[in-house]
């Protein structure tokens, strides 16, 4: 067979997803398979679920949670620290800012990412203009590689003091330490700004996911073979090449995440819709993140496992809430999370040795999924096996076994709800003007119960929501972004100094694009700035263009302030940090791929017993997603299925599918 299909892949903490399109004959498959030890194997599983080899491929398009596991379990390699002579207790000093200010019993900082016997002082050092205070010999750079060698490590992180302003010296060590160890990570190369230790601490972290992650692309490589291209997505909301993800590992921290907030943006401006909460639930987590006017949202300051991160990545706020969250008695109530079943054993009703009553229980229990019914081809739902898991926790509180379900899916809903509050109110943004986009294998059954807690009058589910995050791998476009510290004053305002900077850090972010196919003329440019008010501490993204007019800019930016702080000002105000972004356009449109209709009312599959907000038993009917006409009313309480997804549209609500079989549910503010 001629190769001709292109794969999106997503794998999650339980669930592999696929996405697979044929462009020229314009078919399209989906399939969900359990997550694997090996990825490179479950990469192979995903591409035979839906019945392919890889000569059948032309493209892999795959979004990882590879490099945030590593980072939450702690299982990065060692490494080496190389820093400025006087500045290697960096990593120790920190910031002294706390997270939780009224909150007196203090969250232990985390050990830092190199342990003081594995941090080495280079003699030399830069200054804030970038020239050359004491100068790097050529004997410092070899004593320097004696001692790594002496460490026995296979990677090194190597942070100057004012290396943003010229790496020179952390190029020169680097190219030292050729054949001493495989991986160096240079701190000009992956974060050129200010703030010592963000810059230190995230050159350190992706100097460690190095071995890990570029071992396992090599791996992947070599079983794909050349005749299929691969591409990584990566956190800022794009893809890039395998090459540049094994020297930048990081850029994958928020892999998967950012594929599905990526794909909802994609349907947020194909719908028109100005405020998007995208609601992503799976086995494992909920990741949850705001779009406004189509547009992703991007935030550069962030954490994992309590380490700063410095880097563009979506801005996606992620909670241990999914399907296989498990729950259990805590004195009085009833804790669902932050730990999870996972994909081995998995929840009670997976049937593979899983014993603790999980969110995935509870809703077959309540009815909402069917028993029996199979999940990624291997799992068959048993729910005599989930009742078996709730009875000692309804026994605990002296309940049915469904009045305790329908309680660990209210406590599953308000750990989701703090969520949606941190992204939205806490941003100056109205949820309840706001629709929410529910997707993962999960979101869809959750969705309506958690708008109405917030006030939310719409949901949508849209397109391939089991899979939407290899949905998004597939929509995604090729992307390199860079940020750079600019300090431009309002009252010192220079578009020609502006437009020489954006043109340098375009040309040199065009260059892997390039080198991957896409002509400069095919490139597009996206520039934003981040600005405030002289001594603010927090800046505002604005969209800048061309030829960056005084007025245009200061009317967008105290536009945007306002709506986020409630007020603006007259006062100076300087742009902050600059960023440029160089992307090319995406392999496939896939909303151009034909969507199935239906031209009668369909009469449901089957009528069964759901329980509801209220502990009642009420008769719900079950309809086939594939089977609704277009713009046909359901009226809850209902079930809509298709192979992999399940949408509960409670009772009050009303769902319709559009033309572009996205299904849209009408939420009632009361219930009925």
């Amino acid at each position: 067979m001629t190769a001709a299909w292109q794969l999106g892949i997503d794998i999650g903490g339980t669930f592999t997803d696929v996405v697979a399109v044929n462009p020229a004959a314009g078919s399209v498959r989906m399939a969900k398979v359990l997550s694997q030890t090996d990825p490179v194997e479950g990469i192979l599983a995903a591409c035979g679920s839906v019945g392919l080899e890889l000569p059948d491929v032309t493209d892999i398009m795959h979004g990882t949670t590879m490099a945030t596991n590593a980072i939450v379990e702690g299982r990065l390699a060692p490494i080496a620290l190389i820093a400025t002579e006087g500045f290697a207790e960096v990593l120790d000093i920190g910031r002294q800012n706390r997270r939780e200010l009224y909150k007196m019993a203090v969250t232990p900082r985390p050990e830092p990412l190199v342990p003081g016997d594995r941090r080495l002082e280079a003699k030399e050092r830069i200054d804030a203009q970038g020239d050359a205070i004491t100068p790097l010999s050529d004997e410092e750079i070899a004593r320097l590689a004696r001692d790594v060698r002496a460490f026995g490590v296979e990677s090194v992180a190597i942070s100057l003091i004012h290396s943003y302003q010229n790496g020179a010296h952390e190029s020169r060590i680097g190219d030292g330490l050729k054949g001493i160890v495989p991986y160096v990570a240079l701190s000009h190369q992956l974060n050129p700004e200010p703030r010592e230790y963000e810059r230190t601490n995230s050159t350190a972290m992706n100097a460690a996911l190095m071995p890990l992650v570029a071992r396992y692309l090599e791996r992947l490589l070599d079983r794909i073979g050349s005749q299929t291209g691969l591409h990584m997505f990566h956190s800022a909301g794009g893809m890039a090449s395998a090459a540049s993800i094994s020297s930048r590992p990081l850029a994958l921290a928020l892999s998967g995440p950012a594929a599905g907030v990526a794909a909802a943006a994609s349907v947020a401006r194909r719908l028109d819709l100005d405020h998007v909460i995208s609601f992503d639930m799976g086995g494992t987590t909920t990741d949850v993140s705001i779009i406004v006017d189509g547009k992703v949202q991007i935030d550069s300051n962030q954490r994992m496992a309590g380490y700063p991160i410095r880097q563009m990545m979506v801005a996606v706020e992620t909670i241990g809430a999914g399907g296989g969250s498990i729950a259990r008695r805590d004195g009085t109530a009833v804790r669902v999370g932050p730990d999870s079943a996972g994909a081995s054993p998995g929840p009670a009703c997976y049937g593979l040795g899983g014993t603790q009553p999980t969110v995935a229980d509870a809703n077959i229990i309540l009815g909402y999924i069917e028993s029996g019914r199979e999940l990624g081809g291997t799992v068959r739902l048993d729910v005599k096996k989930a009742e078996q898991a709730f009875a000692p926790l309804a026994e605990a509180f002296g309940t049915t076994i469904h009045e305790a379900a329908l309680g660990v899916r209210r406590v599953a809903n308000a750990n989701m709800a703090r969520a949606l509050r941190r992204v939205t109110v806490e941003h100056g943004v109205d949820a309840r003007a706001c629709t929410l986009l529910a997707f993962g294998g999960a979101g869809p059954m959750h969705a309506v119960s958690l708008a109405r807690e917030f006030g939310i009058r719409k949901v949508v589910v849209p397109r391939f929501s089991s899979a939407f995050s290899a949905f998004g791998c597939m929509t995604a476009e090729m992307s390199y972004a860079e940020q750079r510290p600019l300090h431009m004053q309002s009252k010192a305002w220079n578009a020609a100094e502006l437009v020489a900077t954006v043109d340098a850090m375009a040309d040199r972010l065009a260059d892997p694009l390039t080198r991957a196919g896409c002509a400069r003329v095919d490139q597009r440019v996206a520039v934003a700035g981040l600005l405030r008010y002289t001594g603010q501490s927090d800046a505002v993204e604005i969209s800048l263009a061309a030829p960056y007019d005084l007025k245009t800019v200061d009317a967008a930016f105290k536009a945007t302030h306002e709506r986020l702080y409630g007020f603006a000002t007259d006062e100076a105000w300087e742009i902050d940090t600059l960023r440029v972004t160089v992307s090319s356009p995406p392999k496939q449109d896939l909303s151009a791929l034909a969507a199935h209709t239906a031209d009668t009312a369909p009469e449901p599959v089957a009528l069964r017993k759901c329980w509801f907000e209220g502990g009642t038993e009420r008769d719900t009917p079950y309809y086939d997603r594939d089977r609704l006409p277009v713009d046909w009313k359901v009226a809850g309480p209902a079930i809509i299925e298709d192979a992999w997804s399940t949408i509960i549209v409670d009772p009050g609500a009303t769902a319709w599918v559009d033309a572009h079989e996205h299904l849209h549910i009408a939420v009632e503010a009361d219930r009925a």
